[in-house]
């Protein structure tokens, strides 16, 4: 066992996989969040309950949030009871949040008014890598405080890169979300086209995966769409939250984003069909209703 104290707000589909993996690697966690089983889940494990982030905050070394929004990292790090309102000066908030960059770089300057580090440190990957510490870690920071908590990273990722100052994690992780969720809407297109022509959509997976319409995201949402399995690793509406991150941050900077905002109509219009919490593949739905065919036989 380490005596590195570590404090984990925010124990989601994401939050309690990875605090598990942290203890398992020897850390010691104080763990807090609005949902008591997941806490006594987590307590039963071997951390330690906190009534807030900030009591979280006087105990603990690091401190690292996974919470759902922007508006939900504002309130964990900078709220009345907030981690920030605990954390003395040279402790390190590490928000792990896939949120806004600009609302990133917010809690970096309070942070850093108050004499407290700050990284943000976005993570992809969905549940399937956060239960085996495989997730890709995008952070954005100071190098000194990345390479002093990069021994905490390795522990929940297989990859982890320092993309630039404050915010440029979050960013990152836009262009990520950008790039899976045309994927995910190319996958479907196709295998709803080879269905409608009389093909069997496996046998079509299976013939194009070895060539350059291969990739990380067709062999891990194809199987999903061809047997109508949507159980969630990364829910509609979380990517619906994160593109909606990405047009802001394009109005922001002047950049037009025609096909994520073409695609962000199309999760809308999910959302709306109460499908908001099926996982990210069900972009299928949708294309499969304009066509009016299933990809799954």
């Amino acid at each position: 066992m380490t005596t590195t104290q570590i404090g984990f707000v925010g124990l989601g589909i994401m939050g309690k996989p990875m605090a598990k993996n942290l203890i398992g690697a020897g850390y010691s966690l104080t763990v807090f969040d609005i949902n008591q089983v997941a806490v006594d889940e987590l307590v039963a494990y071997g951390c330690t309950k906190a009534n807030s982030g900030k009591e979280i905050s006087e105990s603990s070394q690091y401190i690292i949030t996974m919470v759902p929004d922007s508006a939900d990292s504002e309130k964990a790090i900078l709220g009345d009871s907030g981690v920030l309102k605990g954390a003395s000066a040279g402790k390190i908030i590490i928000d792990m949040s896939s949120i806004a960059p600009g609302v990133s770089q917010k809690i970096a300057n309070m942070c850093e008014a108050n004499g407290v580090n700050f990284l943000d440190a976005p993570v992809s990957g969905g549940e399937p890598k956060a239960i085996d510490g495989s997730l890709a870690i995008m952070v954005g920071g100071k190098e000194n405080i990345f390479t002093q908590c990069k021994p905490i990273f390795e522990v929940l990722g297989s990859s982890v890169v320092l993309c630039g100052n404050y915010g440029a994690g979050n960013t990152t992780k836009l262009a990520n979300q950008i790039i899976v969720a045309a994927n995910i809407e190319a996958v479907s297109e196709a295998l709803v086209l080879a269905k409608k022509a009389g093909l069997d959509p496996n046998t079509v997976f299976n013939a194009i995966k070895g060539g350059l319409a291969g990739s990380t995201v067709l062999n891990a949402k194809a199987p999903m769409m061809i047997t109508g399995d949507f159980n969630p690793g990364f829910r509609i509406k979380l990517h619906q939250k994160d593109l909606h991150n990405a047009l802001l941050t394009g109005k922001e900077l002047g950049v037009p984003l025609p096909v994520t905002s073409l695609i962000q109509q199309m999760i809308g219009s999910l959302m709306n069909k109460g499908k908001g919490d099926l996982d990210h593949s069900a972009i299928a739905n949708f294309l499969e209703d304009l066509a009016q065919i299933e990809i799954k036989e």
